[in-house]
Parts: C-alpha cells; sequence; structure tokens
C-alpha cells in the first residue's frame, strides 16, 4: 500500500529537486508563487499567544537568500502570520523576535506539485539527459549500490529489477512507477558490467 503525498518539502530539498536555488525560491516566494512556511513554540503578538504553523516573508529574511552562500543559518522574525490569524502580525515577547532556522523552513507538498504543474517541472524526457524525470533515478541507483553492497547481485537481472520495481513503490509519493523495461534500460549498463560482460 502506498503511502500519502509527502506534507512539506524543505527549501534545500526543494530546490535540489528543482535544480534551482533557494534564492531562486525566495524570489518566487516574495512574488506570491509559492509560500514558506515553518514552526514556532510559544510567542506573544499583542494580545495574542501564537504557536505552531506561520507564513514567513522572505524579505524579512533577505540573508538566508544570499546566493553568495554567506548569509546566517538562523535569523529572528518579529514579522510573521500565524496560520489562524491569516494576518500578518508583530512579535512583542520575545522582544528580540522569533527565532527560525533556514533549515526549518518548508514548502507545504501540495504547493511544490502545484508548481510542478504549473511549469512543467516533472515532463517526461523521451530519451537524452538533462531534462528532469517523474522518478528518483538517484535514489535508484544508491539503492543498487546499497543492496549489490550488503547482499550481492541477485541470479537475474528479472530478479534485481522486480526489486528494485518494489523499491519505487515504496518510495513513490504518488504512486507512479516506472515500467520494466525503463528500469532495465537504466540498469543495463550496470548489470553488464558487475556481470564482467562489455
Amino acid at each position: 500500500m502506498a503511502l500519502p503525498p509527502r506534507a512539506f518539502f524543505t527549501l534545500h530539498e526543494t530546490a535540489s529537486r528543482w535544480g534551482c536555488t533557494i534564492a531562486d525560491i525566495g524570489g518566487w516566494a516574495s512574488e506570491g508563487k509559492l509560500e514558506i512556511v515553518t514552526g514556532i513554540p510559544l510567542a506573544i503578538c499583542g494580545t495574542e499567544m501564537v504557536s505552531g504553523k506561520i507564513t514567513i516573508s522572505p524579505m524579512d529574511m533577505l540573508p538566508f537568500f544570499r546566493r553568495s552562500g554567506t548569509g546566517p543559518t538562523v535569523i529572528k522574525l518579529q514579522r510573521i502570520k500565524p496560520e489562524d490569524l491569516g494576518e500578518w502580525c508583530y512579535v512583542t515577547d520575545p522582544s528580540d523576535g522569533v527565532e527560525v532556522s533556514i533549515a526549518d523552513l518548508l514548502i507545504s507538498g501540495k504547493e511544490v506539485r502545484q508548481f510542478e504543474d504549473d511549469y512543467d517541472l516533472l515532463r517526461r524526457i523521451s530519451g537524452g539527459t538533462g531534462g528532469i524525470s517523474p522518478y528518483d533515478w538517484e535514489g535508484m541507483y544508491v539503492a543498487l549500490l546499497k543492496r549489490v553492497h550488503e547482499n550481492g547481485l541477485p541470479e537475474t537481472q528479472a530478479e534485481l529489477i522486480a526489486e528494485l520495481q518494489d523499491w519505487f513503490v515504496e518510495v513513490a509519493e504518488n504512486g507512479d512507477v516506472p515500467d520494466e523495461s525503463t528500469i532495465r534500460r537504466r540498469l543495463r549498463p550496470f548489470w553488464r558490467a558487475l556481470r564482467g560482460k562489455t
């Protein structure tokens, strides 16, 4: 049984997934194309007690999004948008703001998938390289290396393909799994090299 789609992606995961930088993501979020969220412990905004999921403004934490990579990893924010209030409010306690780490900035899975649909990021590439694939081939290669390292090769290529299909079933967010022939095409050079064939 497949797991439900992932609820959140970190900015770093999203940047890796899309082949861009977190500075790009910050720019798109500042233009309203994405919403960046995080979670905070209890804080006071005037008369309101706020905790849990909040939306942040990328322009309020611009140093996070430096393309040079010289920015801080933690910032204190004084303006936040709590999920239950739905409007921006100013943090009065702690007086210096709420501490937020770049590692804890998230984009909802729903927004990630919608963005990918809107900008055709998961188009299927028929041959060649350089496009974005809907399948986690790098993850498959890691699973393959781990399998060979820990258990060696199975007797047949068909057995290995079946194992890798099972791996895709476990990790696929939307239940989309490559067919046997697609996996075989990707696997063929590894199988031949490991079997000592040219």
